[in-house]
């Protein structure tokens, strides 16, 4: 009892006078008490002959409370106790040293070690692990080799920090040096070659011992069913001496996840012990094979539920499409974890209903980096970059962890509205969390870049992916083929094939898309017709559709008719359009009308094909057809896609539909839109007027063509962006001709960098000229062409800015622009 109080009053005194003190100091203050040895208390014993005024009970005791302070994460008055000890033994040191590391304070652990006046074996090893648990295994080494002695726990300690952090040949001389091994040891090296993939070294070392315990059995097994080796698996399952739930769920599992379910049900049925991880075994394979009512008949039956168990039936429901069923599975959860959550708004992301997603979204009770994902992913992928990228910026500043998928589906959202600045800003971001040099993230800023019209960027990113694979070549071949830089993708191909990457059907999609993009005939010729013989591809639609597509632009019309003849199977809609396309540019009409019939018996709504066979009567002057068109398309209900150009500048992106009267600058932009307009005609520029598909009269032809949003799109950038940096203008449908020349005129006059991608490739202007060499002008689609083709305007009259409303319908201008980018940090 005397001890007790003893005890009491020093922790009450300590916790007074040092809790303002912080814990760094009190630690300085430590007074460094030695233990006194065996040989000294032997003599102070036979001088005094008389008992110490500290027992050791009470050191006991002490040791005893700072132990279970420190459980309880209470380090400072587990110090504090420590501190006021009259007298310390290595035990009251190791058990705050052990207490700092397990609250995470490696500083002070280590700090405090230093200073001990005497250390014993325990002292060390618990150093050691600390240095092992904080992966410095460069100073655990340094710390094992000054041991004066060492037990197997030291070796253990610093076989497992090599083992666990995929050092296994270091364990492995660790193991060979011991000069006692225990069940650990031998537990350790077998788990550090299973969890490395050395399965064979596993086997081996397995074989060369024979009491192994039940879990180095099913460690084993286990390598082997992650492996997909069930032989070998099924192999060790009928030897085990013993088994256990573990051993049975193994093989279960590895048999449900490979798809063998015959043999998981037979297991399943003969298993001893069926728990809720081997009932969920068999839910989770029969999901995984699509046999959702078999999955759902196991579920039923199950006993007793758990997490897992719920979330892989919603899984099943989700991945079939079936929301409804997956929904009614959520809500009669009894308990849901944060996968239940991210699942289902995965699924409605997924099916298109980002309305849903952002309800659960907005509901979950918390939320991790998946989340986030999730919902970003959603939003980018149905077209709403805009708040895909507020979302991203939201995450960042809530403090959630930027991980792989987050970054991944952002960089998509700033391709999609060529939010090139934000898009830098993620860049900065990636290199400072070390993805950038990684496939699946670098892959995602390459198409970026790609995307956002800056191809030297997107060539950089290229060359840094240190093990690029066929979509890091395809994107970057893709890339200069739709910016018009035919020679560099097909110098990226050939790249390619030296580096041993294997061409698939999109690498030759996309240098097909090259050739037929750069007037490369021969060479496109050349690669069809060795795909087969040199890359083992079978040619496919697309292939089939850019060969027509290279030969109908050349001129070469009967050599792709017979193309299309000789096909292994019929013409799609796409395939007829690069026919029609090509009828149009050289004026074939009678085939470019066979053509039109075609596609609309298979999409009587392709809106583009009736205006490419308009723009093929309106250049014959046959205004008749043209009419008649334009009567048909209304019977038909063709809807029109509503055309609008968008660039980004002073930190918004901005967006403009033809004639656009709603811009707060459209004034400013008007009025130098008629001062370029001077110096273009004076430069040489004709108005391209045969594609306004109205017989009217010239000047009102010119006056239809004038306020494209292109047009306007450029004029802004030249207005807002600073001279020496490029005009990236976006647009969602096909820049036309007259745009396309006009353009060029104004990066003469100006002296500016101009990017432009439409819906089907980049246009960079400069000097007058364009990176396409106008081989493909011929064929551009006005993006008001459609409007004006169902617009009924009478001769002599003009709109002037109401003809504007015509390009996007009544409808309103994208939801949420121009919009703000904020800084991401």
């Amino acid at each position: 009892m005397r001890g007790n109080s003893r005890l009491r009053q020093v922790h009450s005194t300590c916790n007074r006078s040092l809790q303002n003190e912080p814990i760094n100091e009190k630690l300085q203050n430590i007074t460094m008490t030695t233990t006194p040895s065996k040989k000294t208390l032997n003599q102070r014993r036979d001088a005094k002959n008389k008992k110490s005024p500290i027992s050791d009970s009470d050191i006991v005791k002490g040791n005893v409370a700072i132990t279970a302070h420190m459980r309880n994460g209470q380090c400072e008055s587990a110090l504090s106790i420590f501190n006021s000890m009259p007298r310390r033994s290595p035990v009251s040191y190791n058990a705050v040293i052990s207490g700092f590391l397990s609250n995470d304070k490696f500083d002070l652990a280590r700090d405090l070690f230093e200073k001990m006046p005497e250390r014993d074996l325990v002292s060390w090893n618990v150093m050691l692990s600390g240095y092992v648990r904080n992966r410095n295994l460069g100073a655990a080494r340094d710390l094992f080799d000054q041991m004066p002695e060492r037990d197997v726990v030291s070796w253990n300690a610093m076989l497992s920090g090599y083992a666990q952090n995929g050092y296994v040949d270091e364990a492995r001389k660790i193991f060979d040096s011991m000069p006692d091994k225990n069940e650990i040891s031998w537990n350790g090296l077998l788990a550090a070659y299973v969890q490395n993939g050395r399965i064979e070294e596993a086997r081996n070392l397995f074989e060369s011992k024979t009491d192994w315990e039940v879990v180095s059995w099913n460690c084993l097994m286990g390598g082997y069913v992650r492996r997909k080796r069930l032989v070998d698996a099924r192999w060790l399952f009928d030897r085990m001496p013993v088994r256990d739930e573990v051993s049975w769920n193994t093989m279960i599992t590895g048999y449900a996840q490979n798809g063998e379910l015959l043999e998981a049900s037979r297991l399943f049925e003969d298993s001893p012990i069926r728990d809720v991880f081997a009932w969920t075994a068999m839910v989770s394979g029969h999901v995984q094979s699509g046999m959702l009512n078999e999955a759902r008949n196991f579920f039923d039956e199950m006993p007793v539920k758990n997490e897992v168990s719920w979330n892989a039936m919603i899984a099943g429901y989700v991945q079939c499409k079936k929301m409804g069923m997956a929904r009614e599975l959520f809500d009669a959860m009894p308990y849901r974890n944060i996968s239940s959550w991210n699942t289902m708004i995965t699924g409605y992301a997924q099916s298109g209903d980002i309305s849903q997603a952002r309800d659960l979204f907005n509901k979950m009770p918390r939320r991790d980096c998946i989340s986030w994902a999730a919902i970003i992913a959603g939003y980018a992928q149905s077209g709403h970059g805009e708040e895909a990228l507020h979302l991203f910026v939201k995450m960042k500043r809530d403090g959630e962890t930027l991980n792989r998928s987050s970054f991944t589906c952002s960089l998509s959202a700033c391709a999609d509205i060529a939010a090139l600045e934000l898009g830098k800003q993620l860049h900065g971001r990636l290199v400072k969390a070390g993805y950038e040099t990684g496939c699946y993230v670098g892959n995602a800023l390459l198409a970026m870049y790609c995307k956002c019209g800056n191809i030297d960027e997107a060539y950089d990113v290229f060359e840094d992916i240190a093990e690029k694979d066929v979509v890091s070549w395809n994107t970057m071949i893709a890339g200069y083929a739709r910016h018009g830089f035919g020679k560099e993708a097909l110098k990226v191909f050939e790249s390619m094939k030296a580096a041993g990457s294997n061409p698939d059907d999109v690498t030759m999609v996309g240098v097909l898309s090259a050739c037929s993009h750069t007037g490369l005939v021969e060479k496109g010729t050349e690669y069809f017709y060795s795909m087969s013989r040199e890359y083992g591809i079978t040619a496919n639609s697309k292939h089939y559709t850019c060969m027509i597509d290279l030969l109908g632009r050349a001129g070469r019309l009967d050599e792709a008719q017979n193309l299309m003849r000789i096909m292994p199977f019929e013409p799609d809609a796409a395939t007829w359009g690069a026919l029609l396309g090509a009828s149009r540019i050289h004026g074939n009409t009678e085939l470019g009308e066979k053509a039109a019939e075609m596609i609309f018996e298979m999409e009587p709504d392709n809106s583009g094909m009736y205006v490419l066979l308009s723009n093929l009567y309106a250049s014959s002057g046959r205004w008749g057809d043209v009419s008649k068109m334009r009567l048909k398309m209304r019977d038909s209900g063709v809807r029109k896609v509503p055309g609008y150009s968008w660039l980004e500048a002073q930190n918004k992106v901005h967006t403009f539909s033809a004639g656009d009267p709603y811009h707060p600058d459209k004034d400013r932009i008007y009025a130098f839109l008629e001062e370029l307009d001077l110096k273009m005609k004076l430069d040489g520029y004709v108005s391209c007027t045969k594609l306004v598909l109205h017989d009217v009269e010239e000047e009102e032809k010119e006056h239809l063509l004038k306020y494209h949003s292109e047009k306007l799109a450029v004029a802004f950038g030249i207005l807002s962006i600073p001279a020496g940096r490029p005009i990236r203008v976006m647009k969602n449908l096909r820049v036309c001709e007259d745009c396309h020349n006009a353009i060029k005129h104004i990066s003469k006059i100006e002296g500016r960098l101009i990017i432009l991608r439409d819906s089907h490739r980049f246009h960079h202007f400069s000097g007058g000229s364009c990176s396409c060499g106008d081989y493909c002008e011929k064929g551009f689609l006005s993006s008001t062409q459609l409007s004006l083709l169902l617009a009924d305007i009478p001769k002599g009259r003009t709109r002037s800015l109401e003809l504007g409303r015509l390009d996007p319908g009544n409808q309103p201008l994208p939801k949420g622009l121009p919009v703000d980018l904020m800084p991401i940090g």
